[in-house]
């Protein structure tokens, strides 16, 4: 699998994950920014499911003006290219200034990830 994280953000996530995992209701701030560079594609990630870390849970954007929150596969999302066939990449630049439910909320709004 391509590294699409690091291994400090994979820490956070997997912290994030045991948290909401040991039942604790969490409203993290996204952890990590994937996108598509040639399509609109964007995923804005809080956690890794700790018993099977492949599992990501966070805010989906295909691109198609219906983003929700939801798990993913790090494995899928490395698999996507965009019509260009360009992979998915991290955004070095993505600093989160608010939690998850916001960005969520946003996003409903406006159609679309606008982080």
């Amino acid at each position: 699998m391509t590294v699409i994280i690091t291994a400090e953000q994979r820490a956070q996530m997997l912290a994030n994950g045991a948290r909401s995992a040991a039942g604790e209701d969490i409203d993290p701030f996204p952890i990590v920014k994937l996108f598509t560079p040639d399509a609109g594609a964007t995923w804005l990630l809080t956690e890794l499911d700790p018993e099977t870390p492949d599992i990501a849970f966070g805010l989906c954007d295909l691109g198609v003006g219906f983003p929700e929150l939801g798990s993913v596969s790090l494995s899928e999302i490395t698999s996507v290219r965009g019509p260009m066939g360009l992979p998915v990449e991290r955004d070095l630049h993505f600093k989160a200034d608010r939690p998850i439910s916001r960005y969520a909320d946003e996003a409903r709004r406006t159609g679309g990830v606008r982080a």
